[in-house]
C-alpha cells in the first residue's frame, strides 16, 4: 500500500516529521560528505533529505512513484521532481553519483526490480543509501507515520534483496531510536536519544540505514587472459601403457 504524496508532505511539515528530517538528514550528510559537482537523486519521497545538497550538487532529482503521486520540488525554484515508474526509471545507465531510497522499497510491489533499476542508474563509483522501516522497530507499528505503511524488513531480508540487485552493502546502521510518541512530544530529547542509541547499540530502532555501492565486474587484463589460454592449449604427454 502506497502513501499519498500529500500525506508525506504534511508529515514532514509537522514537528514529528521535522525530527525525522533532522535525524536522517544528519546521518545522510555524515555518510556522504560533500556532494559538490555530483548528480544526486532520491527515489520515493526523499526531497526533505536531499534538499541540503541542492545548492552544491551539479543536479538534484526527486523521482516519485506513480502510485504515490508527485509534489513540486523545490519550492520557489525550477521543478526537479518527476512522476515515474521506479521499475523503469527514465535515466541512462550510470548517471547518478549519490542516491537515496526512502518511502519506496517497503511499498513497492516489485522491490527487486526497483533495486535493480537503482543499481543500473548508479555510477560505478557512486554511493547509495537505503532507508526502510525495521521489522522489530516501533515506528513500523505506528500508523500515524509514513514508516507504518508497507512491508518492514529485517536485516537478513535486506541483505538478500541488495545482493540480488548487484549492490554491495558497505555500511549498516539504524536510526530513529526514540519511539514516535516521545519524538512527537519531546523533539529535542528524541534527537539526543538517537545519538545515544547509535553509540550504545540500542535495539528496536525505527529504520535501517544501509549504505550501498554498485558491484562492478573485474576485468581480466588481455595479456594475462592470453597467457592462461596458451597454457591450457599446450599438448600434454599421455601416460604410457607400461607406467599405467
Amino acid at each position: 500500500m502506497s502513501l499519498d504524496v500529500n500525506t508525506l508532505v504534511e508529515f514532514y511539515d509537522s514537528p514529528l516529521g521535522g525530527v525525522v528530517k533532522r535525524v536522517l538528514g544528519a546521518k545522510l550528510s555524515a555518510h556522504w560528505g560533500s556532494c559538490a559537482h555530483l548528480a544526486v537523486a532520491s527515489f520515493g519521497f526523499g526531497a526533505p533529505l536531499i534538499e541540503p545538497f541542492r545548492k552544491e550538487a551539479q543536479r538534484t532529482l526527486c523521482l516519485m512513484p506513480a502510485e504515490q503521486g508527485v509534489a513540486p520540488w523545490p519550492a520557489g525554484g525550477k521543478n526537479a521532481a518527476a512522476l515515474v515508474d521506479l521499475t523503469m526509471i527514465p535515466l541512462p545507465d550510470g548517471c547518478i553519483d549519490r542516491m537515496v531510497l526512502i518511502h519506496s522499497l517497503e511499498t513497492s510491489e516489485e522491490p527487486s526490480a526497483l533495486l535493480e533499476e537503482a543499481a543500473r542508474v548508479l555510477a560505478p563509483a557512486g554511493r547509495g543509501v537505503i532507508v526502510v522501516p525495521s521489522r522489530r522497530g516501533l515506528w513500523a507499528r505506528a500508523d500515524g507515520t509514513p514508516f507504518g505503511f508497507g512491508q518492514p524488513f529485517s536485516r537478513a531480508q535486506l541483505r538478500e534483496l541488495i545482493g540480488d540487485a548487484s549492490l554491495t552493502p558497505v555500511a549498516w546502521g539504524e536510526a530513529l531510536f526514540a519511539p514516535p510518541l516521545v519524538a512527537r512530544l519531546f523533539p529535542n530529547s528524541a534527537i539526543a536519544m538517537d545519538s545515544i542509541g547509535r553509540v550504545l547499540g540500542w535495539p528496536f530502532a525505527g529504520v535501517h540505514f544501509v549504505g550501498v555501492t554498485k558491484q562492478v565486474a573485474r576485468l581480466v587484463p588481455a595479456r594475462r587472459a592470453d597467457r592462461r589460454r596458451a597454457a591450457l592449449s599446450q599438448p600434454r604427454l599421455a601416460v604410457s601403457a607400461h607406467r599405467a
